[in-house]
This record gives structure tokens, sequence and C-alpha cells, in this order.
């Protein structure tokens, strides 16, 4: 690089240095002089711009703010606990459509109205978060910005204020010289630039204020008209799948009562087999004509399952249609109970009771 590009660069850096340093001293200058305006307004020993009208604006802006405020956060909490009402739910009939048992009446229905139940929680979801929170966020966001325009217009009442006093002590300095004289125009130059950035900024507030306070009630109409709306639908239409979900439970019961899921009112289930305990010296129940040849020892004789059992305690055997079954003696013979067997699953070794009347001897 030639000597001369380097010192041009030199100058160019060394500039662009005092630029910045010039912009840090002026606005170091320009805080310092707004906080001993405020110093000597706060002791008395100057007089403000005061405007009455604007400081009623502002209170009602304030409220208007930290109503806004505590709705959006309290409406932010509802709708989380909506959302994980909405969870609890669908698994709360995820856990009944999985209890309640095929063959009970209703079944079919069941499943039907749960999946009624998580669409209605879907569609109420999404209208609080759609139509009432994403509007009253928006609504919320309006004050920051207010906020920010509020503090700038105060900011620049100080600087008048300061540009005020300072014109003022230079005009009331008695005979000046032409040095003075230039200060005070300068000064003067300076006032005007500072009361028409104070002014415009107080006129837009003027106008925007009142207006943003006017704007609540329509808004607060609008949104609670649709989040009541949401709610009556939602509630409404719930108590509807509700009811027809008791109608279910009600049914159940009544055919609980008559014995229709008791295991002797199986439908289509076999007539019991007549039991006869001489054929097999010491079985608790046999049957005339089951072969008793070449059984493992212990086994009275084999029967073979002609209907599906799905056992109801821990004691009993399951079985599908077709298994055998290796019929055996109980081994405490107090225990035996009139038309059930005890026997061994000859697929899988399991021991339990299970009814004679579901199958037939080998």
């Amino acid at each position: 690089m030639r000597t001369d590009q380097w010192f041009c660069f030199s100058r160019g850096d060394h500039k662009m240095a005092e630029s910045k340093g010039s912009l840090i001293a002026k606005s170091v200058s320009k805080h310092a002089g707004r906080a001993k305006e405020k110093i000597l307004q706060n002791l008395g020993k100057v007089d403000r711009t005061s405007d009455e009208i604007f400081e009623e604006h502002l209170q009602n802006f304030t409220r208007q703010q930290n109503s806004a405020n505590r709705l959006q956060k309290e409406f932010n909490n509802y709708i989380r606990c909506i959302r994980a009402a909405q969870v609890a739910s669908k698994q709360l009939m995820d856990s009944l459509n999985e209890i309640y048992e095929s063959q009970w009446t209703g079944h079919d229905l069941l499943y039907v109205q749960a999946q009624n139940i998580e669409m209605l929680w879907q569609d109420f979801s999404h209208k609080l978060g759609d139509q009432v929170l994403i509007p009253l966020n928006t609504y919320q966001a309006q004050f920051p910005e207010m906020r920010k325009k509020i503090d700038k217009r105060g900011r620049k009442l100080v600087d008048y204020d300061s540009q005020r006093h300072h014109s003022q002590s230079l005009q009331g300095s008695g005979t000046m010289k032409k040095r003075d004289e230039i200060k005070v125009a300068k000064a003067r130059e300076q006032l005007e630039e500072a009361k028409r950035t104070y002014e415009q900024l107080n006129s837009e507030l003027h106008d925007e204020l009142p207006a943003l306070h006017d704007s609540r009630v329509l808004f607060l109409v609008t949104n609670l008209q649709t989040l009541f709306a949401a709610e009556q639908v939602f509630h409404s239409e719930t108590a509807k799948v509700y009811a027809e979900l008791e109608a279910i439970v009600d049914k159940l019961a009544t055919e609980s009562q008559r014995g229709s899921y008791t295991l002797k009112k199986i439908a289509n289930s076999p007539k019991a087999i007549n039991v006869n305990s001489t054929s097999v010296p010491g079985s608790p129940t046999s049957n005339t004509g089951a072969t008793t040849d070449n059984l493992p020892p212990g086994v009275l004789y084999r029967v073979k399952a002609t209907y599906k059992y799905n056992r109801e305690d821990n004691d009993e055997l399951s079985f599908e249609v077709g298994e055998i079954i290796r019929v055996i003696e109980y081994d405490d013979p107090d225990e035996q109970e009139e038309g059930w067997l005890m026997g061994l699953k000859e697929s899988s070794g399991e021991k339990g009771m299970f009814p004679a009347n579901f199958t037939r001897p080998l």
C-alpha cells in the first residue's frame, strides 16, 4: 500500500472516531441537561410547563393499560387450564373405552360419544385461541408503543423547558455584548426547535390517547361476546353428549341388575353337564363316556372347549374354542364348586377353575 493511501485511510478513521466521540459527548450533555432541569423543577427553582388535559389522558391510559395487562394475564392462565382439561378429558375417555367391555350394551355408542367429546374440546380450544386470545394480544400490543411515545413527549417537554429557561436567563442579563447577542439568537433558535418538537408530539397524543381510551368499550364487547358465545356452545353441546353417556350407563346398570352379565346368564351358553361322581372315583365332576385310558398321572379325563371363556378371577382359566383341557382334582376338596372343574390347558400348562358347561368330555 502506498503511503498516500495509508494516509487517506488514517484520516478517514480519525474523522469517524471524532464523529462518534462528538455524538457521545452530545448525548451525555443532553442527558445531563435534562437531569439538571428535573432537579431544578423538583426543588421549585424553575417552573415547568403543565397540561392538565394531557395529564387526565395519561391517567386514563395508565388505567386502561393496567386493565389490559391483567386481562391478558388471566386469560392466558384460563386457556392453559382449558387445554390441560382437554388433555385430561381425552385420557379419561380413552381409559373408559378400554375398560368398557365389548359385550356390554352401548359399547360402540360409547366410543362415538367419546369422539364427539374430543371434537368439542378441540373446537372450543381453537375458538378461544383464534377468536379471543389473538385479538386480545393485538389490543394489548398498542400500549407499549404508546408508552414509548408518551415517554418521548416527556423528554421533549424537559428539553423545551430547559431551552426556555436558558433563553430567559440570557435575555435577562442586562447590557449585552455582541457575543452575547449571538448566544441569545442561537438560544432562541434552539428554543423554537424544541417547542416545535414538543408541540407536535403533544398534539398527536392529544388525539391518539382519547381515541385509544374510547376503543376499550368496543373491544371488550366484541371480545367478551365471542368468549361467552364459545362457552355457551361448548357447554350446551357437551351436556347433550354427557346425557347420552349417562343413558348408556343407565341401560348397563339395568341389564346388570337383571343378571345379563353374570356367568349363568351368558347368551347361547350350553346346558350344564350332568355330574356323575361314581364314574371316575374321586373326581370333582365327571361325565359318563369320558375316556380315562392312557392319561398322565393325576389326570381324571380330558375335555374340549366348545365355547370361549374369559376368566373373571385370578384362580380361573381362560380358553378359546377347541382348546384341550386336562381335568384334575382340586388341591382342597372344600374349594370345589358345583358346575366347575379344575384343569390344566394342554397347550400352555396353565391351571385354574373353569365352567364345565363350556366344554365337552373327550
